[in-house]
């Protein structure tokens, strides 16, 4: 839909014409900081930066209402860099003019209800936001495509010139990291680090094909993520890690979505994201604030947090109720089906603490909860959400066991409705799913498959066939026949299928 066919009211708003004031500010000694050069940490004292933009009152000045239309009507339009997650620009990248955004088809994803069985077996109303449907199939495109867009920015500014950005990572982030990179070549050229052996051979396969540099290195992420900083800190690279506060920024997009998804009516709704680096939930929480500041959403959500008992340092850290007791202690990680959120320190930590502070504030209540779930919970809730009609990844399955958890706490209650946040494809986890079904978890994992979930392959060869077909032989005549003939009886049999008379 082209602008000039738009209500005339919104016409002069449909192309974004805010023009942000965007500075980096520390979350410790609230250094500011201008956005010209490539920052990730406060350069005075050390600590994690979130992104403000100064003229954010006057976003004030337009309604609730009005926006809300605004965005609407805003996905109608063909232009390419407001089809992703700058559809919501003036909350995003309000500095980023929009020839130099990067859209590579990332937001927007799908969100599902669950049917009637999985929901009654929940004890809730939910849906599953699939996230493994952006182009790298992971939600960490939504931050990729910002991080991105903002060097592309910085390049076109000359600013800077042959970066290499780089990142470290359980498999997810360096996927989006390298396909958004390989974009921007020859301006950009990426490199990854992985812990070695803990990545599964589909996300590895991910970066290696779009021509990234791949490094693996002993130990977990923890320990690629040290690596990543002393680069960071001692030469010339771009950090596309989570603790690039502009990332958190992309990634504030999905609670833009799923207000608009729901009519921006968040009475009674809970937004289920598991852990791991804690940018995700970091940027849930940021970009409903904002929504709520600017009047678009008139309540705040309630934030449910998951995370493994194999890797919950943010969950133990909220055990202490009293604020003022509470010392966050990094700990060494165990074994995890949810890989990606097999992290004992994350970067995020110090924005986490600050947000859900402002978040339950503004809430007037506690709006933001944690949980957390044991490994064989998250691999069979995982699993049965597949088995109805879902492509949940191990973290999508580690949502949903965080969801019942807390139903059958109180934290959800029985009027409530849940968006779950799958963050991958399930097809990135498979080999999980494979371990299962063949009983072959290692130990340190503490799952014991239940055979109502477990599935195989059956090989249908009956044994008074004398010749079957095979590549490049194929049967024909009478064999053909009786070869057709004799597996349609033995797969009848095996389903208990009722033979049709015919008349």
């Amino acid at each position: 839909m082209k602008p000039e066919n738009f209500p005339e009211d919104i016409r002069s708003y449909i192309i974004p014409q805010h023009r942000g004031k965007l500075i980096y500010r520390c979350l410790g000694c609230k250094l500011e900081c201008g956005i010209e050069e490539l920052l990730y940490t406060c350069p005075d004292c050390g600590q994690v930066l979130l992104i403000n933009d100064l003229n954010f009152d006057r976003l004030k000045k337009i309604s609730g209402r009005m926006w809300q239309r605004i965005f609407d009507y805003r996905k109608m339009l063909t232009v390419p860099a407001l089809k992703g997650i700058y559809l919501y620009h003036e909350f995003i990248g309000p500095v980023i003019p929009l020839d130099a955004v990067i859209y590579l088809g990332e937001g927007h994803t799908p969100v599902v209800e669950a049917n009637a069985f999985l929901q009654k077996k929940a004890g809730v109303r939910f849906y599953f936001k699939n996230d493994g449907q952006n182009p790298s199939a992971s939600f960490k495109d939504r931050g990729m495509a910002s991080a991105l867009s903002y060097l592309n920015f910085l390049i076109r500014q000359q600013h800077v010139s042959d970066v290499l950005a780089i990142c470290a990572s359980t498999g997810d982030t360096s996927a989006a990291a390298a396909l958004y990179a390989s974009f921007l070549q020859p301006q950009v050229k990426s490199a990854v680090l992985l812990p070695h052996k803990k990545v599964t051979p589909q996300q590895l396969s991910q970066p290696l094909g779009s021509g990234a540099a791949v490094f693996e290195i002993p130990g977990v992420f923890d320990d690629c993520m040290k690596v990543v900083e002393a680069l960071s800190d001692n030469y010339n690279v771009a950090l596309l890690n989570s603790k690039n506060a502009w990332r958190i920024l992309g990634q504030e997009s999905f609670s833009y979505e799923i207000a608009q998804a729901f009519e921006y009516d968040m009475q009674n709704l809970v937004v289920v994201v598991p852990i791991g680096n804690a940018g995700n939930i970091t940027a849930i929480m940021s970009g409903f604030l904002k929504f709520y500041e600017a009047g678009i959403i008139q309540t705040l959500p309630k934030i449910l947090g998951v995370q493994s008992e194999h890797a919950n340092p943010v969950y133990r850290y909220y055990l202490e109720p009293d604020a003022k007791k509470r010392k966050f202690v990094p700990m060494t990680v165990k074994a995890s089906v949810a890989q990606a959120a097999m992290i004992g320190n994350p970067v995020s930590m110090p924005r986490v603490i600050h947000l859900t502070d402002i978040y339950n504030r503004m809430s007037g209540m506690q709006k933001v909860f944690f949980a957390e779930v044991p490994e064989q919970a998250i691999m069979d809730w995982g699993l049965l959400a597949n088995r109805n009609g879902h492509i949940a990844c191990t973290h999508g399955g580690e949502s949903l066991a965080g969801l019942v958890a807390a139903r059958a706490q109180g934290i959800i209650g029985k009027n409530d409705t849940a968006v779950i946040d799958s963050t991958a494809h399930a097809l990135k986890f498979s080999g999980f799913q494979e371990m299962y079904f063949e009983k072959s978890f290692p130990a340190e994992f503490n799952i014991s498959p239940n055979p109502d979930y477990i599935n195989a392959p059956v090989l249908i060869l009956p044994e008074d066939l004398e010749e079957v077909p095979a590549p490049g032989k194929p049967l024909k005549g009478d064999q053909f026949k009786k070869f057709v003939k004799r597996v349609s009886e033995e797969i009848a049999r095996e389903l208990n299928l009722t033979k049709v008379e015919k008349a």
